[in-house]
């Protein structure tokens, strides 16, 4: 069984066609959808980038892992996994399968993709790298135009600083864009591993669409603003929750930004995502022109979410709401009936799902389960809850949640807990964690 795996980076579920969203155009994910298994409550095991990675990796969980925090951010934690980590990888190529990561890496310092058998450039940081030699000569061997942008987007930070960049136009053409780019190396390496006629397990890992969104006029205006519906959460007033995450709306400058520029700027956002859907489009035209389709399971999902002003913030960070964690997830198996289905599964359980379909022993990946009986419209013991882990971003910062059906709590030992009834409060703007009456369900959730 060939395996294709596309990712995305900080990606809203909200904004796929499939998942529900009537304005933005997903016409290839959605067609994945409908052949496949969506799953509804797909949820990352921590909103970090690099943590979050290492767990698809290894099918372990953060804390078991160690790789806790982004390099670029780090406080304290390892850097790399310990050498003697179990990895996917090293699975799939005892069973002589070609190995393809094209795009982000992000999975440490020492050690690249190569190092764990991955064909493919080496990219590593948390966005575009568009100094890289590779992009540089694709660029140059097409006659296209260097990366420029203008007309920057960004709030005022409490100092009177210029805060982060959240927005800009890119002067390129979608040729030229870095996602392009990615596509057409994927493209490269199917055709490749078709012709060596071995079993292939390629990765595309786009680096969008975290911020900064920088993108060609055509996709930086093809949303109406006026289409945009500002999440119900921009009416969080922090009442009752930890203090951290007011002062991570400041430092994200939230409310130094007129409310018609974070509208653009969420329009902006999802001309990112319909950017990224027609580079999958690429892919998987590509795999049906090779006649690998019925030979290749595809999996698609996002290493964590995005707040894009939900809660009053930017990014992701100390706040473990469904925006961030909650991501999008799809599963085509070739011969399974499409169907959606409503259990707890996460990004860990992808490392399982590889290794069953690929022949390979799943139980090393101790922290994941194989999502393959669910595809398979089976219906085995599943638990019903689902475990969440957060350590730092910028600064040391625990955080454990437990979410189940109705309710979610979150621990935070330097601050205060938050619980949270997703039947009544669906975006989680009232903590109820010293509510009398929820007393009986935080002690079931404390056990």
């Amino acid at each position: 069984m060939n395996l294709l795996f596309l990712m995305t980076d900080q990606h809203r579920v909200d904004t796929l066609g499939c998942y529900g969203n009537p304005h933005v155009a997903t016409p290839n994910l959605d067609r994945l959808a409908a052949g496949g298994t969506r799953f509804d409550r797909f949820y990352t095991p921590t909103a970090i980038c690099t943590p979050a990675r290492a767990s698809l990796l290894t099918g372990q969980a953060p804390f078991r892992h160690r790789l806790l925090a982004n390099y670029e951010r780090n406080v304290g934690y390892l850097e790399d996994l310990r050498e003697d980590a179990f990895t996917f990888p090293g699975a799939l190529r005892e069973r002589d399968y070609q190995l393809g990561l094209i795009g982000k890496w992000h999975g440490g310092t020492s050690r690249n993709a190569a190092s764990y058998g991955f064909d493919g450039p080496d990219l590593p940081g948390w966005h575009n790298p568009v100094d890289h030699p590779d992009y540089l000569a694709y660029l140059e061997e097409r006659g296209l135009p260097p990366y420029r942008i203008e007309d920057l987007i960004r709030g005022t930070t409490p100092n009177g600083n210029a805060g982060n960049l959240l927005a800009a136009r890119l002067r390129q053409p979608v040729e030229a864009t870095f996602e392009h780019y990615l596509a057409t190396r994927a493209i490269e390496h199917l055709d490749r591993y078709a012709a060596d006629g071995r079993p292939f397990f390629l990765a595309t890992h786009f680096f969008g669409p975290h911020l900064p969104y920088l993108l060609p006029d055509a996709y930086f205006d093809m949303y109406d603003p006026a289409l945009v519906e500002l999440p119900p959460s921009i009416a969080e007033t922090f009442e009752g929750k930890p203090p951290v995450q007011r002062n991570y709306s400041a430092h994200w400058t939230f409310d130094t930004i007129p409310i018609e520029v974070t509208r653009k700027l969420i329009a902006v956002y999802w001309g990112y995502v319909t950017l990224i859907d027609q580079q999958i489009g690429r892919i998987l035209d590509r795999l049906d022109e090779l006649g690998l389709t019925d030979r290749t399971s595809v999996l698609f999902t996002a290493d964590h979410g995005e707040f894009t002003g939900a809660h009053r913030l930017h990014d992701k960070g100390p706040a473990m709401y469904e925006d961030i964690y909650r991501i999008p997830g799809i599963v085509r198996i070739p011969g399974e009936k499409p169907q959606v289905r409503n259990e707890f599964v996460t990004l860990t359980d992808c490392t399982a799902t590889i290794l069953d379909l690929a022949g390979c022993d799943t139980k090393p990946a101790v922290d994941s389960r194989s999502l393959v009986p669910l595809v398979r419209g089976e219906r085995p013991r599943w638990p019903a809850e689902l475990l969440a882990e957060f350590h730092g971003h910028h600064f040391p910062y625990p955080q454990r949640m437990i979410r189940e059906d109705r309710y979610k709590l979150i621990v935070n030992p330097e601050s205060v807990n938050e619980l949270y009834d997703l039947h009544t409060d669906p975006h989680e703007l009232s903590n109820r964690y010293t509510h009398p009456e929820l007393a009986p369900v935080r002690r079931r959730l404390m056990r």
